[in-house]
């Protein structure tokens, strides 16, 4: 078993270390290194977003929490779908129009000033981290299962190997990392899948009526629920579908492709490709609570992480539990990548280059700050990655989810549709929505126990709205006057033009160059 563990762990990452060495010839400069210097398609870049999120949130952390709470697991992952519909329709074209290489660019073409800039960095390396923690638990646990290594051990393996693949091969070697992973992962999902259904006479529906008649009604169906636990739950499914279009690491993907048009073309890719998947996942979910059965599950992790790879083992044996375990290793591996590369933008980009050093640095410093931040990156979210092993990966990355829609969107949204929005709203609706949902996290029961302050754990329904309406209310009150109301009006307008059309005149630029 170690040795075909051993065998295929080592060719899926020889194939990403030559991929990494191909994109390194290419990754020359900052824009290499932030989102591949524009040069995806939109079906590759689509095929890559998807990768982001058939991960180990939803592969492993999905898959685990249908198989131990039945139903309910499957609200982690249904309303992703739906979230990249809005952001078709909302966020992908005006962001890859206005953008360069962070959401702070986005803001910046129409608040100038380093404070906007500082705390829309800020959010970006807060959400990034929490996401990046459940990715590092997730591999962490495959490899210290396969292997039977220490979970602190593989915790550092792989935060090496992460920090070796976003330092040589930037955005490119993680893009097309994500889309052979995402390739090799589906056709894990489709063999599990297969495998399943012949244990239940190849009846789709037998794996939901024998947990039906094993685990009750409940078990089936959406559970009924009151008071907090009810209100957590529906602020879950708040944050999964408003979260995505704040979620740094994803958004910035639309900006790794030439034009508006191959950006809508990603997120469209994307959403088929989430539609195939996740109508494998609950039939993946029940199988393992039938055939691996709940119990063995939770004793070999309680956040039910490694139901994928138990169910694996169960149906086809060892060899098919190494294949999906290193496929799912190199999948999170990616996702890693992409996460690192957005915080380390925000670091080296936004907060050294623009905010320190005022523009005034060469691209060949600002990619050497990127390296810096990319290893600190990493030291941080191994850090704690050790403290959160028990957790289950699809909630930690709900979490950072939820933070995204708290803090992030209400500025991006208001910022790119609303006239009257103001830097200092802006920059209110951030700190509230960080500050407030993460204040949440940490009273809640999830970081307090059973006896904490507050009976829910997932911030989006009670903070986001508070977010949206300090934005609101700040921006009227800040609402500027005479020739400045002008001036503000113009920069609006033109930086509609430029979100809607893609329009980059040198009049235009230098009159907004001129505003700024």
């Amino acid at each position: 078993m170690n040795l075909v563990s051993a065998s295929l762990f080592a060719a899926l990452v020889a194939v990403t270390l030559m991929i990494t060495a191909w994109a390194s010839k290419r990754n020359k400069s900052a824009a290499d290194h932030y989102v591949a210097g524009g040069s995806l398609t939109g079906r590759q870049n689509g095929v890559a977003i998807a990768g982001d999120f058939i991960s180990a949130a939803s592969f492993l952390g999905v898959t685990g929490a249908i198989a131990l709470t039945g139903f309910n697991g499957f609200y982690l992952a249904v309303f992703v779908p739906v979230a990249f519909v809005l952001a078709m329709l909302l966020i992908a074209e005006p962001l890859r129009n206005l953008g360069r290489f962070t959401l702070a660019d986005v803001l910046a073409t129409r608040f100038p000033g380093k404070d906007v800039r500082s705390m829309m960095a800020l959010s970006t390396v807060v959400i990034s981290v929490v996401y990046l923690v459940s990715q590092l638990v997730g591999a962490a646990l495959l490899v210290s299962l396969l292997f039977d290594l220490d979970y602190a051990v593989a915790v550092l393996i792989i935060g090496t190997l992460t920090t070796a693949y976003t330092l040589v091969g930037g955005m490119l070697a993680t893009s097309w990392i994500q889309i052979i992973k995402t390739g090799l992962l589906m056709v894990c999902a489709v063999v599990l899948f297969v495998l399943v259904l012949v244990r239940f006479d190849f009846n789709p529906f037998g794996p939901f009526s024998t947990a039906l008649a094993e685990f009750g009604q409940s078990f089936v169906a959406p559970q009924r629920t009151s008071g907090t636990a009810s209100f957590d739950q529906l602020s879950q499914t708040v944050g999964l579908v408003l979260g995505v279009l704040g979620l740094p690491h994803v958004m910035i993907r639309f900006l790794t492709v030439p034009d508006a048009k191959q950006a809508r073309t990603s997120a469209y890719t994307a959403i088929w490709i989430f539609f195939a998947f996740y109508l494998l996942v609950p039939i993946l979910g029940y199988g393992a609570a039938k055939l691996v059965g709940v119990e063995v599950i939770k004793s070999e992790n309680r956040g039910g992480n490694l139901a994928v790879a138990q169910l694996a083992e169960t149906v086809g044996g060892g060899v098919l539990l190494a294949f999906v375990a290193a496929v799912a290793f190199v999948t999170i591996l990616a996702a890693l990548s992409g996460l690192v590369i957005a915080t380390s933008g925000a670091i080296a980009h936004d907060l050294y280059g623009q905010v320190i050093r005022n523009g005034s640095v060469s691209a060949k410093a600002q990619h050497r700050a990127a390296r810096v931040a990319t290893v600190a990156t990493c030291v941080i979210g191994v850090a704690i990655a050790f403290a959160a092993q028990k957790q289950n990966v699809a909630f930690l990355a709900s979490l950072g989810m939820s933070i995204a829609a708290c803090a992030n969107l209400p500025a991006l949204l208001l910022t790119m549709y609303w006239k009257r929005m103001t830097a200092r709203a802006v920059i209110s609706g951030i700190v509230v929505g960080l500050v407030l949902s993460i204040t949440v996290i940490l009273l809640s029961p999830v970081v307090q126990g059973p006896g904490s302050i507050l009976g829910f754990s997932n911030p989006a329904l009670a903070v986001a709205p508070l977010s949206l309406a300090v934005s609101v209310v700040v921006a009227l009150l800040s609402a500027p006057s005479g020739e400045t109301k002008a001036r503000a009006d113009r920069l609006f307008s033109m930086m509609r033009t430029r979100a809607l059309t893609g329009q980059t005149e040198t009049k235009n630029d230098d009159t907004m160059a001129a505003m700024q």
